[in-house]
């Protein structure tokens, strides 16, 4: 059997097209076997796919995502942004929040906090992105990075039922390394203590992403802790994505 409720999020970032949809089946079809019926997989692609993909996998074990939000709840006059109300119509269930990636483009925690916020307000779930850079690792400060992420990213919010952590170290980001078996069980549990400090709920799912691919999958899933994965530049190959699910059975 696989991990028990493993979840499997594929980030598309701007990659895909309608004819991409096609892609998904072979993921689709693997979890009909009943080996893998306890898993998870959320499928998180463009805006501009977002509609198509709600529809093409209406009724069926897959869920759909978006990548980010804009921070203001209702409708108005923002061009060019997709806010999370605007997601829901669209069928989405998930959105990706606090990506390294929308961090560097200038995304503060105060404003991943107004997302999380406007989120939860539509009854969406969150893929709650932290993770330290190369320079923060070198500095030994990971801990209080970590923890500043979480404790502004998630402040005022008193239900995290809706909230899954993913843990993302930026410098392991389209490298090709990842952290250590140790850094990792030691990260993971510096981020169940800061839940805990700050009285958030201790079934908080924590998800790994960075490098992630069907070698280091299968490793990376038996760290305590650790309840699924965030994939990338993976994802976008079915049956890359698939191996990695496959991989992480017992």
């Amino acid at each position: 059997m696989t991990n028990n409720n493993m979840i499997f999020v594929a980030n598309w970032k701007m990659h895909g097209n309608f004819n991409d949809i096609s892609k998904v089946k072979t993921v689709l079809n693997l979890i009909k076997n009943k080996k893998y019926k306890k898993i998870k997989i959320i499928y998180c692609p463009p805006f501009t796919l977002l509609k198509s993909f709600s529809n093409y996998f209406n009724n069926t074990k897959l869920n759909i995502g978006a990548q980010n939000c804009y921070y203001k709840s209702d409708y108005g006059p923002y061009t060019g942004n997709v806010n999370a109300k605007l997601i829901k119509s669209a069928g989405a269930k998930y959105i990706i929040l606090g990506h390294s990636e929308n961090r560097n483009e200038g995304e503060t925690d105060l404003l991943i906090n107004q997302k999380i916020k406007s989120v939860l307000k539509e009854k969406l779930s969150i893929i709650f992105c932290i993770g330290e850079t190369i320079d923060e690792k070198k500095k030994k400060i990971t801990f209080q990075v970590l923890k500043r992420q979480i404790s502004k990213g998630l402040k005022g919010i008193k239900n995290t039922n809706k909230i899954i952590i993913a843990y993302e170290p930026v410098w392991s980001i389209g490298s090709g390394i990842i952290p250590s078996r140790n850094e990792l069980e030691k990260n993971i549990k510096n981020i169940k203590k800061i839940l805990k400090q700050f009285k958030f709920k201790n079934s908080v799912k924590i998800l790994y992403g960075g490098s992630v691919n069907s070698k280091n999958a299968n490793e990376i899933s038996k760290i305590d802790g650790i309840g699924g994965l965030l994939v990338g530049g993976a994802s976008l190959n079915s049956k890359k994505f698939v191996d990695i699910i496959k991989k992480t059975s017992n």
